[in-house]
């Protein structure tokens, strides 16, 4: 994070040298001396709190290039999520990254193993504080325990969407405990301890920062939690949102460029912060995004596909020159082939100049922030909750889609409907929210995900699609290390 990750490097940096950098999940016993020796006080047990947003926030891959199992954190979410939807693709057929948009990813895909090994990074690092909060002053205790209870369910979230059931491990282990770290829990049960955990944080957090975990940041994740579950709870859902629209906290932003260019603004609820120009604080993937004028390490990632520009176009209104840009012989197009991504440029630099856009010093080093929720989400979770999986009339639903309508540019009176259908929101959601992570598990929680992915890959000619692949495959490697306790997706 940008005001605090010199800190861990300062004061933690024993705490996590001990563990095997290739056994994320398991402590060797010299750790857990070291952990015991650590958090003596409530400043050890912050700076532990403080490392696990580290793992958050992951390694740039323009600091350390390998692709193998460097904690790439949040950096690499975009290929097994926006890839995996009809809105992005890479640039080549070329690579392990072009294997996520053509849905044929498999279990020793470098950056699917890097993901799964991160986030049990967060998980174990959790563990790690929690064993040990009792030794924070007890002012604090409950609201560092909320903390790293948040940021574990947060990465379970992360897992049970995009593998299915996986092992659930809420404790520090031991290396004699393999059958803990390797056997697969049932979805339900997952969603059960993400739930739990998030609930400390609504009940013991507070909406005093946008960079470390509060309040809102834990309902509105619980309400999204609440929509995805095999059972979704719609009550809990809609209260939630209404409890965080209520709080006069936050508020749409009347520019929507701001929302990314203006870090921390009053429509962010919780982002990850990265710093431009220090390899240790910076982000990767801003430069990755470009392939016109390539910036980056690869030839161009999160290429915008033709039929979600044909949505900008239709329903985006001033969002859409802010998502995304064109250039060359592209930009003439009616519909852009080859659109890139704007929501993101490195420090949001000019590219008028569509002849040879320039993305300023350093792209590779960029400082933009990753947001994980925002108010406008929160928005639209609350119409889907008052929903409950069909069409509405209901007017509080209609006033929630019309305010993000309404910033985007169009007519409260002449734009706004009579009826919502499903089909208006995952639209809406998808040209409000495009780039950020959210289309792929858009349509799976809204029960469209087949249908439209199905049509998606037939008419791009993926022909390694099926709905099994709407689950990524355990990494080969865990299931090695499990000696067959852990039980491979259906492929």
């Amino acid at each position: 994070m940008k005001h605090i990750k010199f800190l861990i490097f300062a004061l933690t940096g024993a705490m996590f040298v001990s563990c095997d950098a290739d056994e994320f999940l398991n402590p060797l016993p010299d750790s857990a001396i070291v952990a015991d020796s650590f958090f003596q006080s409530d400043e050890d047990v912050l700076a532990g709190i403080i490392g696990i947003y580290d793992a958050l926030q992951g390694v740039n891959e323009n600091t350390e290039s390998s692709s193998i199992r460097f904690n790439r954190g949040v950096q690499l979410e975009y290929l097994l999520t926006e890839h995996r939807s009809d809105n992005t693709r890479s640039k080549t057929l070329e690579g392990s990254r072009a294997d996520f948009h053509r849905y044929i990813v498999e279990p020793d895909n470098v950056q699917s193993e890097d993901y799964y090994q991160s986030m049990y990074e967060i998980i174990f690092r959790a563990n790690n504080v929690l064993n040990y909060i009792d030794n924070a002053d007890a002012s604090n205790t409950n609201k560092y325990s909320a903390e790293a209870k948040f940021l574990r369910a947060y990465a379970y979230f992360n897992l049970v969407r995009l593998y299915g059931g996986v092992p659930l491990v809420t404790r520090v282990v031991g290396s004699d405990e393999k059958e803990l770290l390797f056997t697969r829990v049932e979805e339900t049960t997952v969603y059960e301890q993400i739930v739990a955990d998030l609930q400390e944080g609504v009940n013991h957090l507070d909406n005093s920062s946008k960079s470390r975990t509060s309040k809102a940041a834990a309902q509105g994740i619980l309400a999204k939690v609440y929509l995805s579950q095999p059972t979704p709870n719609y009550t809990g859902a809609r209260q939630l949102c209404e409890d965080i629209i209520n709080s006069g906290d936050f508020a749409l932003e009347s520019n929507f460029k701001n929302v990314f260019y203006d870090e921390l603004n009053d429509e962010i609820i919780f982002a990850v912060q990265f710093l431009f120009g220090n390899p240790e604080e910076s982000q990767g993937f801003s430069s990755e995004f470009t392939s016109y004028s390539r910036q980056g390490r690869q030839d161009g990632l999160n290429i915008v596909n033709p039929n979600l520009a044909e949505d900008f176009i239709a329903r985006g209104g001033n969002r859409t020159a802010v998502s995304y840009t064109a250039f060359g012989d592209d930009a003439d197009l009616p519909v852009p082939e080859d659109a890139e991504v704007a929501k993101f440029l490195p420090e949001g630099y000019d590219i008028s100049d569509t002849d040879l856009p320039t993305y300023g010093g350093g792209p590779s080093n960029a400082g933009n922030d990753w947001i994980i929720l925002r108010y406008s989400d929160v928005l639209l979770m609350h119409v889907e909750a008052i929903m409950q999986g069909g069409d509405t009339a209901d007017g509080n639903a209609i006033d929630s889609y019309m305010k993000v309508r309404v910033r985007a540019g169009f007519d409260a009176a002449a734009d706004r409907p009579s009826v919502l259908t499903k089909d208006d929101l995952l639209l809406e959601r998808r040209v409000e929210l495009a780039f950020e992570n959210h289309r792929f598990f858009d349509l799976k929680r809204l029960g469209k995900a087949h249908d439209v992915l199905g049509a998606h890959a037939a008419l791009k000619g993926y022909t390694s699609y099926n709905i099994r692949r709407l689950l990524l495959p355990i990494p080969s490697r865990e299931i090695n290390l499990s000696d067959g306790l852990l039980i491979q997706n259906p492929q």
